[in-house]
């Protein structure tokens, strides 16, 4: 995307703080905003935390023209040691509400706490949200999921705002949701369609049900996955019929090294920062992990992880 130069970056943030109340940064660090902690940094950067100051961003941004970026939680995503060009904002919107046994979340609701917000109220549905370590709004853009569950089971319809600044309200179908994909992730970079809110059809069930189940996953990632370490998430999606982390374990992966960059001893589709990895570092090791698999199968593994940012020129996903 576009860099701002240093005058734009002061005006912008001038006439930004003027006109809808938010304070901006220049050059702000992006790694501690992101699960992963590598990255460079935000031309300007800014937080949100209602949709009024949301929905003022999307309309300043279109009205001067300036190349637009979203994170989350920063989870399934790999900042590029250059950083990103433009507007960084970090969507912390979190209002929720039930409406006759459906959730209405914000984008910036993280998916664990929806989960365990709709046990409290005894609908069951979103438990795989648990093991989500991203928001309402990112897993909608990229139908995230879980335990055999992802967000299209549920569902019923998201309100996105287009580039032109129009918002509609879209099913899944609209969406074009499948496995890891929605046609939200083919949007212009820079101009992207962006999800306000999602409402989801859950289903009743008693509290302390859905709690087993919530802590039967949360047993599960303890024992499978590296909780508690620096990573993006899954790297890879898994081929039809398969699974990328047995592919990775199978060819002795496990613990393979670039830099401070390491395939996960704990779960092969996972890489970790052991403490100082670059962004580099982390692509370095997922296209060797990426080849090997070429190399040694003939399958071609497609990233679930998306990398952002100014990169030097590499073989795209397929």
């Amino acid at each position: 995307m576009r860099r701002l130069t240093l005058e734009e970056q002061l005006k912008l943030g001038g006439d930004i703080q003027r006109r809808i109340g938010i304070k901006t940064s220049r050059d702000e660090p992006l790694a501690r905003f992101t699960t992963m902690r590598v990255g460079g940094r935000a031309d300007l950067f800014a937080e949100v935390r209602n949709l009024f100051e949301l929905r003022g961003l999307l309309r300043f941004v279109r009205s001067r023209d300036i190349p637009l970026f979203l994170i989350g939680r920063g989870s399934d995503l790999v900042v590029s040691d250059a950083g990103i060009g433009g507007l960084v904002v970090v969507v912390r919107t979190q209002g929720y509400r039930f409406d006759d046994g459906r959730l209405v979340a914000e984008a910036g609701l993280p998916m664990a706490k929806a989960a365990t917000a709709t046990r409290q109220a005894g609908l069951s549905g979103l438990e795989f949200g648990l093991a989500i370590p991203g928001t309402v709004g990112g897993a909608v853009w990229a139908n995230a999921g879980a335990h055999d569950a992802d967000v299209r089971g549920v569902l019923e319809e998201a309100l996105v705002a287009g580039p032109d600044g129009q918002e509609r309200r879209a099913t899944p179908e609209e969406l074009g949701m499948a496995y890891r994909e929605t046609h939200l992730k083919h949007a212009l970079p820079g101009r992207p369609d962006v999800v306000l809110q999602a409402t989801f059809a859950l289903e009743p069930a008693e509290p302390d049900t859905i709690a087993e189940r919530l802590d039967g996953i949360r047993r599960w990632r303890q024992e499978h996955q590296p909780v508690g370490q620096k990573s993006a998430g899954s790297v890879f999606r898994n081929p039809p019929g398969d699974s990328a982390g047995r592919l990775i374990d199978e060819l002795g992966l496990k613990g393979r090294r670039v830099g401070g960059a390491e395939v996960s001893p704990r779960h092969a589709n996972f890489i970790v920062n052991t403490g100082d990895a670059t962004a580099a570092d982390v692509r370095a090791l997922a296209e060797l992990v990426r080849e090997t698999v070429r190399r040694e199968r003939g399958l071609e593994l497609r990233y679930e992880v998306e990398f952002v940012g100014d990169w030097p020129e590499i073989e795209e996903d397929t």
